[in-house]
């Protein structure tokens, strides 16, 4: 309550959070760095540039005409400070994606985590998942900020299901919210706040665990389920 017994939300600290870095973040699987047009535009090319079913839902970008196309695109990524781009490299250090942080507001300490494009052989891969994790921490624990958001076309189907498995909490629709390539977005929003993390940060330190895969490679204990019971 205020002094007219108005009622507010709790007292929170106002400093502002930093903005992301260049950092590297290193995983079991493979590692986040910043994006690098020299060392990644021929390897991501090759995993994400040419194939034209990964762009569907990227709003503003993509498919490419070519690989010198797409390189231009990634050179004019790299400048830029929000979104702040990161390749994923697999463990011989070739990337084989992308993701940024953006809408990047650091007196709110609140972040996104999207543009979110992922080659066919990292799709459903423990680096695909591994990535999602490290990018919370970093957010979370380095960076200090209390919202993290993830949107996406509502028709995004696979994206929906992704966030949810990952932990994060839908929040509704924003009715005809973008005109993206000449189409009407509705955008469905999801967030995983800071009180949320440490519950969501042991489930994924649980699926990413050596015990949780057989001999094949198989899943043991599924992260949707764990992160289920937490909602």
């Amino acid at each position: 309550m205020n002094e007219v017994t108005q009622p507010l939300g709790p007292p929170v600290d106002p400093t502002p959070a930093p903005r992301p870095g260049a950092v590297t973040l290193a995983g079991r699987f493979g590692t986040l760095a910043r994006l690098d047009h020299a060392r990644d535009a021929g390897p991501l090319w090759y995993a994400v540039g040419r194939h034209d079913s990964i762009w569907t839902y990227i709003s503003s970008q993509g498919p490419f005409a070519d690989q010198a196309q797409f390189a231009g695109w990634l050179e004019e990524r790299q400048a830029r400070e929000d979104p702040y781009y990161y390749a994923v490299l697999d463990p011989e250090g070739r990337a084989a994606g992308l993701v940024a942080l953006m809408e990047i507001r650091p007196a709110m300490r609140v972040i996104e985590i999207g543009s979110i494009v992922y080659g066919p052989a990292l799709q459903r891969t423990p680096l695909a998942t591994e990535t999602q994790y490290l990018m919370a921490r970093y957010a979370f624990e380095a960076l200090g900020y209390r919202r993290y958001e993830w949107k996406c076309d509502s028709l995004n189907t696979p994206s929906r299901r992704a966030a949810l498995r990952y932990g994060f909490i839908f929040e509704g629709i924003f009715r005809q919210h973008m005109i993206t390539k000449g189409h009407s977005r509705d955008t469905a929003w999801f967030s995983m706040i800071d009180s949320e993390w440490p519950s969501r940060k042991r489930n994924f330190e649980r699926w990413l665990a050596a015990e949780n895969f057989d001999s094949a490679g198989r899943q043991k204990l599924s992260l949707a389920a764990l992160n289920a019971q937490q909602t």
